[in-house]
């Protein structure tokens, strides 16, 4: 049962990492529609801690409530400051999938252990959607290097 919630709490800090991730890149990030997307996967993110929180209250220990630092290393996030300071949009991009690099390893990870079929089911369908937001990502960061290396501003 403690690896069940080790397992768990490991995955609330994932998101709560991204959460903070995406909600400082949103800030620095020079194309609005972009922004606008980035705030949403942070709340996205909230919704997914917040749901694994649920279980592991259900359990009966209580949930880890932020990410560590040692998790915000692990998941690529904390060189993502130092990507923001220069605005630059590929820059930015490139250290949000290597973020959801990160994310997407950790919930497999999380996969490959013993878990109750039921939270297996909501492990992987937040996975599904990681998934999602990553290869969303890394289309946007592509974009973005093509526009920086044709003479673009670098902007999406």
């Amino acid at each position: 049962m403690s690896d069940i919630r080790s397992t768990l709490n490991d995955l609330i800090e994932t998101c709560k990492d991204a959460q903070e991730g995406f909600k400082q890149a949103a800030e620095k990030i020079q194309d609005g529609q972009i922004r606008t997307l980035f705030l949403k996967y942070s709340v996205q993110r909230a919704q997914f801690a917040g749901e694994l929180q649920a279980e592991v209250a259900r359990l009966g220990t209580e949930p880890a409530k932020s990410g560590s630092v040692a998790g915000a290393i692990h998941r690529g996030w904390v060189d993502l400051k130092a990507a923001l300071t220069g605005g630059d949009n590929h820059a930015v991009l490139a250290e949000a999938e290597r973020g959801e690099d990160a994310a997407v390893k950790n919930y497999r990870e999380a996969l490959s252990k013993d878990l109750p079929s039921d939270l297996h089911d909501i492990v992987r369908a937040q996975l599904r959607e990681i998934n999602q937001t990553h290869d969303i990502v890394r289309q946007l960061r592509d974009s973005a290097r093509n526009a920086t290396t044709t003479g673009g501003a670098g902007t999406v």
